[in-house]
């Protein structure tokens, strides 16, 4: 795997790609609400 940097003053930056996620689906989604919708301290 070949990484690649950007000089950035005396600093090396590595340039990294984010790729892209595939959407949710039903039970995905469903849990996202319930996450968002949950009390805080119910969720671990």
């Amino acid at each position: 795997m070949n990484i690649t940097y950007t000089q950035n003053g005396d600093y090396l930056i590595p340039n990294i790609v984010i790729r892209k996620t595939k959407p949710l689906g039903h039970y995905g989604r469903l849990r996202k609400a319930y996450l968002e919708n949950a009390p805080s301290d119910t969720v671990q």
